[in-house]
């Protein structure tokens, strides 16, 4: 779905403390830009922000960054995450940050200095045509992305309601040399607990389509 152009949403998220203008200044220094030693999550197309609102609101103990590509979501994402700690009685939002930053080019803005623990990627565009394939959050080719900042022992989240996304998703974990700790093809039965649901997760469980689920850990 094409979203409308909103002109007020880039102003909005350029008046907030927690969105980065700027994100390849901070380059092999986000642990230094968050003020602590405590790891670092990272969302990677997280849309209107319910689900990173919720983690990074509830742990404070963690650090999260958040992108996505337009500011119309990104302002969504923004409100979402300033609700979110308002509820929880949390006065400082400081654990959290919102970057607008194209995923296929997210070695800019991240590198092997900043030892991200683990990245989740939720209800992605599964790309179906072949010709497209290499655009999937998951391909191989940004999976090896992805290796050149994640820690030893790192870890990718990933929920999809997509079959053959799913499927063939595995098979690009598994060639990019990701162990899969976890897997369960319908994620609401399963025995994982601590899930949170996404805006798409909700959408797809009400019309009965089940949520596919994995952990994959880099050794």
């Amino acid at each position: 779905m094409r979203l409308r152009r909103k002109p007020w949403a880039r102003p909005e998220l350029e008046k907030s403390d927690f969105f980065i203008t700027k994100p390849y200044e901070y380059k092999g220094k986000w642990q230094e830009f968050f003020g602590n030693n405590n790891p670092i999550y990272l969302e990677l197309g997280c849309g209107k922000g319910t689900f990173i609102a919720v983690h990074s609101a509830e742990n404070e103990d963690k650090n999260y960054i958040a992108i996505d590509i337009k500011d119309e979501v990104l302002v969504l994402a923004k409100r979402n995450i300033e609700k979110k700690f308002n509820e929880e009685g949390r006065s400082s939002i400081n654990n959290v940050k919102l970057m607008a930053q194209e995923i296929s080019l997210i070695n800019d803005v991240l590198g092997d200095e900043d030892k991200i623990h683990r990245i989740y990627i939720n209800f992605c565009n599964p790309w179906p045509k072949d010709r497209h394939k290499k655009r999937r959050l998951t391909h191989i080719r940004q999976l090896e992305n992805y290796k050149k900042f994640l820690i030893n022992h790192g870890e990718i989240y990933f929920k999809t309601d997509d079959d053959n996304l799913f499927e063939e998703s595995l098979e690009y974990f598994k060639e990019s040399g990701f162990n899969i700790e976890y897997i369960t093809y319908d994620l609401h039965n399963s025995n994982f607990k601590g899930n949170v649901e996404t805006e798409h997760e909700r959408m797809f469980t009400n019309i009965g389509i089940k949520t596919k689920f994995l952990i994959a850990k880099i050794y």
